[in-house]
């Protein structure tokens, strides 16, 4: 009789008898153990989702911090340096009061709004995104990318000349929101506290006060798409990439506090500077001014203002999402040898490192980096030839060292840099 019981139980939850599975009997009712191991499931997935839905910033670097974490990888550029380290460290402090006030409330809270500031005690903080005004080659790239890595958040690159509006040929500019999450191993919390830098801005500046009838594809109408993901809004990501489509489930991400930091040549720039300033000068001043290069236009770019921006070409709007502006000086042959040897990550660094696996020691003399930064000068790429010219330098070192019993130490003159640039 008792058998006969139990074999009549079935689970409250699935409807199964105990003829087909395990029943737990209970007063109220029953629960057989399959269903047991499926809410204890969804239960410790719930509370394991819950524990990494908003990774906890570790503490905010100061200014002086990250600045001499700068200093480690990058020469030069001492007043950007500072500017950066000041626009960054307000950037993360504003997520951190933001994430405080969050916890203080006692919320769950879900995703903030399209154009959230964070908010204290009734002040709102606004975002610091940032403009790099300076020549190829200067470090604009390498600055982003460093700060990145300092704070441990993923960084996604983007060029804007091959960006355009959504619906034509070419790069949506929704995927640098995709890049940035790919980078972040698809963890959206991570994402959204990421840098995303923005290459050649100033190719996408309108260089005509004339009104075309036709689409802007590549021009003002970037910008305003442009405008509204560095503002702030709710990007909607396919889950692997591709096309959009109608039907298809996708993954939000909010960029309000994405750190998005864009940079240009911006080519004439200075000319509208000194307009403004009163500083153009004609006949024999003009020429003398011209000579002195790189100092003179960077000191003219350090005062440059959002009406010289939109005269340049780019919106009111997308200027004033950029209110953090910093010139860069163009690199001298000084700063080029500096940059060879002096960083963590130093080019000369990485060679003597390679050649020491296979037992060689390799001597750089003085007067050689002095010919790799000239070369680099009169390719007019700024630090960003040295790498080129130093493949093209090391090619025959690097295939003979392997192996050789005989290759112990190789010293490296200016004669051989000079003989390598003529072939």
């Amino acid at each position: 009789m008792a058998r006969s019981s139990r074999r009549d139980y079935t689970c409250s939850f699935c409807g199964r008898s105990s003829d087909e599975v395990s029943i737990v009997p209970g007063g109220e009712g029953n629960i057989c153990v399959d269903c047991v191991k499926f809410i204890n499931d969804r239960i410790v997935g719930s509370q394991e989702a819950v524990a990494r839905k908003t990774p906890e910033l570790g503490p905010v670097p100061t200014p002086r911090e990250i600045k001499e974490f700068l200093d480690q990888y990058v020469v030069g550029q001492e007043a950007t340096k500072k500017t950066l380290a000041v626009a960054v460290h307000n950037h993360y402090r504003r997520i951190e009061a933001q994430e405080a006030a969050d916890r203080a409330k006692g919320s769950g809270r879900k995703a903030a709004p399209a154009g959230f500031v964070g908010r204290l005690d009734d002040v709102e903080i606004e975002k610091s995104n940032i403009l790099l005004i300076g020549p190829t080659g200067s470090g604009k790239t390498l600055l982003a990318k460093t700060l990145a890595k300092m704070l441990g958040v993923p960084f996604a690159i983007g060029d804007a000349t091959v960006l355009t509006q959504a619906g034509y040929v070419g790069e949506d500019v929704e995927n640098l929101v995709r890049y940035l999450l790919q980078n972040a191993d698809g963890d959206v919390e991570l994402a959204k506290r990421g840098i995303i830098y923005v290459d050649e801005i100033d190719k996408i500046a309108s260089k005509t006060d004339n009104v075309s009838i036709t689409r802007d594809v590549g021009g003002e109408g970037v910008q305003q798409t442009l405008l509204k993901i560095v503002e702030g809004t709710i990007c909607r990501i396919p889950p692997k990439g591709g096309r959009k489509h109608p039907d298809q489930e996708y993954i939000e991400v909010d960029t309000s506090n994405i750190l998005f930091i864009c940079g240009g040549a911006f080519v004439g720039l200075d000319k509208i500077v000194k307009a403004r300033t009163g500083r153009s000068v004609i006949g024999f001043g003009a020429a003398g001014e011209e000579k002195r290069g790189g100092d003179e236009r960077t000191d003219i770019l350090s005062q440059v203002r959002p009406e010289d921006l939109v005269k340049y070409g780019l919106i009111p709007e997308f200027t004033g999402r950029l209110p953090v502006v910093t010139a860069m000086q163009e690199l001298t042959k000084g700063d080029l040898v500096r940059i060879l040897t002096e960083p963590k990550n130093s080019l000369v660094r990485q060679y003597k490192k390679l050649l020491s696996m296979d037992g060689v020691d390799i001597e750089f003399r003085p007067a050689a980096l002095e010919a790799l930064a000239e070369r680099a000068i009169s390719l007019g790429t700024g630090a960003r030839a040295l790498r080129a010219e130093m493949e093209r330098l090391m090619a025959d070192i690097m295939y003979e060292a392997p192996g050789s019993a005989r290759m112990k130490k190789v010293t490296v003159t200016a004669e051989m840099v000079r003989e390598k640039a003529e072939k």
